[in-house]
């Protein structure tokens, strides 16, 4: 069995793993999106994906008719985002840093603003995004979002495993709700010839209040509603939703 040097954000077997089995999220949340972008004022424009992954949701906005723009911190990422929609524009960059053009969206999707790849993370550098999101919006924008909060793994400890014929990946999540934090430990084993080639990634996130997190938006100017599902697809206990619109 080989071993592989992973780097801490989504190497290129997470990635490849992440896009070919855990894309249902980017999926649902798509879906969620154009819905909420069916008012005429909203039906072309560019939508801004932060944590783009692999490009499903920017995907489908591209297939709705929209222009498309996304950051990640993952190369490997990057490069399947770029595979998936050439005509879209993806950048490899913090979303901390990340200059958004005028658009009529925003997405955040799968706990990007949690994730702290980025060391300079917290609610204060969040809000300061928040507002540069607010800016870039035209009036009736959307910025759609999901987050880890306080309690995202109830008993403070969790292992689960998936695999196919030609991957695994095993997960341990540990929570300190104190400290209102969470690592996942990930294992993964891909398909190399006649043997399975094994990478290891820890993932840290920092755990956040829902009434934290509203009052922030708020005071920015933004009309929040909390989701508890998108779509048909639920988030399970400590994982919550965000709709957020730019008034007209």
């Amino acid at each position: 069995m080989a071993a592989k040097k992973s780097s801490p954000a989504y190497d290129t077997d997470l990635a490849f793993i992440h896009d070919a089995g855990f894309g249902h999220v980017a999926r649902a949340a798509a879906d969620e999106l154009l819905a909420r972008l069916k008012k005429p004022q909203l039906k072309s424009g560019t939508v801004v994906e932060l944590g783009c992954g692999s490009g499903i949701l920017s995907e489908r906005a591209a297939q709705a008719g929209y222009d498309v723009v996304g950051f990640d911190i993952s190369p490997a990422m990057v490069e399947l985002a770029r595979k998936r929609v050439p005509a879209g524009k993806f950048l490899c960059q913090s979303f901390v840093d990340a200059e958004l053009p005028c658009c009529v969206a925003v997405s955040a999707v799968g706990e990007i603003f949690n994730y702290l790849f980025d060391r300079r993370n917290s609610l204060s550098t969040v809000s300061k995004v928040w507002r540069r999101v607010f800016t870039s919006l035209v009036p009736g924008g959307v910025l759609l979002f999901d987050i880890a909060l306080v309690g995202r793994i109830p008993a403070g400890k969790f292992r689960t495993y998936s695999e196919t014929d030609d991957w695994a990946c095993l997960y341990e999540g540990i929570e300190q709700a104190e400290r209102k934090t969470l690592e996942r430990h990930i294992t993964t084993f891909v398909r190399e010839g006649e043997t399975f080639r094994r990478a290891k990634e820890l993932h840290r996130l920092k755990l956040y209040d829902r009434d934290e997190l509203v009052e922030s938006l708020e005071k920015i100017g933004f009309r929040v509603r909390t989701l508890k599902a998108y779509g048909e697809w639920k988030f399970p206990p400590g994982w919550l939703g965000f709709a957020c619109v730019k008034p007209r």
